[in-house]
C-alpha cells in the first residue's frame, strides 16, 4: 500500500454553479445582441466593390475644343441606400482626340464652375462665388488650392462613356 494521499474531488457548490449559469447565459444574450450591430457596421466595407459602372453620356462626334456642359444620371451606393442622382461634366475633345470630362464643383467652396462667362478671365472656368478660376485642363489658377476632379473617360461605339469622379492627375498645380 502506498502512503500517497487520496485526491480529493473539489465539488461545485450551489452558488458557483449558479454564477457560471447566469454568467454563461448573460455573455450568450449579450453576444446575441451586439453580435448583428457590428455586422450592421461593417457590412458595407467587406462587400466587394467590383469595377466602377460607366455611364453612356454623349456622342463623340458632338464634342469639339471647346467644353460642353453634359448632365447625366449615375447609380450612387451610399452604404446600403442606392440611388440615381443628377450630375453633370464639363467634356472637351482635343484635337489629337483625347477626350476629357471634369466636374463642374470647385474645388474652393463647392460652389459651380462655368465655362467662359467672365470677360476677365476668357476661356477659363470660372466660379462666380469667390472667383477661383481653372484653365480648360482644370487646372487651378488663382483662389483654388487643387483642379477640378475629373470623371473616368471611356469610349466605345463613337459614344462618351462616364464612370468615377477622382483627382485631376493630367495637370500639377
Amino acid at each position: 500500500m502506498s502512503n500517497e494521499p487520496k485526491k480529493q474531488k473539489k465539488e461545485v457548490t450551489r452558488r458557483q454553479f449558479l454564477a457560471y449559469t447566469l454568467g454563461g447565459t448573460g455573455g450568450f444574450l449579450a453576444a446575441s445582441m451586439i453580435v448583428p450591430m457590428v455586422r450592421f457596421a461593417v457590412d458595407p466595407l467587406l462587400q466587394d466593390k467590383g469595377e466602377s459602372e460607366f455611364v453612356k453620356v454623349i456622342a463623340l462626334d458632338k464634342l469639339s475644343d471647346e467644353p460642353v456642359s453634359v448632365p447625366f444620371k449615375m447609380l450612387q451606393k451610399d452604404g446600403w441606400v442606392e440611388e440615381e442622382v443628377d450630375l453633370t461634366a464639363w467634356i472637351t475633345k482635343n484635337a489629337s482626340g483625347q477626350v476629357q470630362a471634369l466636374s463642374p464643383i470647385c474645388k474652393h467652396l463647392g460652389c459651380t464652375v462655368n465655362w467662359n462667362t467672365e470677360k476677365k478671365y476668357p476661356n477659363q472656368y470660372f466660379c462666380p462665388c469667390h472667383g477661383a478660376h481653372y484653365e480648360k485642363n482644370g487646372k487651378n489658377l488663382a483662389i483654388a488650392t487643387a483642379p477640378l476632379d475629373e470623371y473616368e473617360v471611356k469610349i466605345q461605339d463613337n459614344y462618351v462613356y462616364l464612370g468615377k469622379l477622382g483627382p485631376n492627375t493630367k495637370v500639377t498645380t
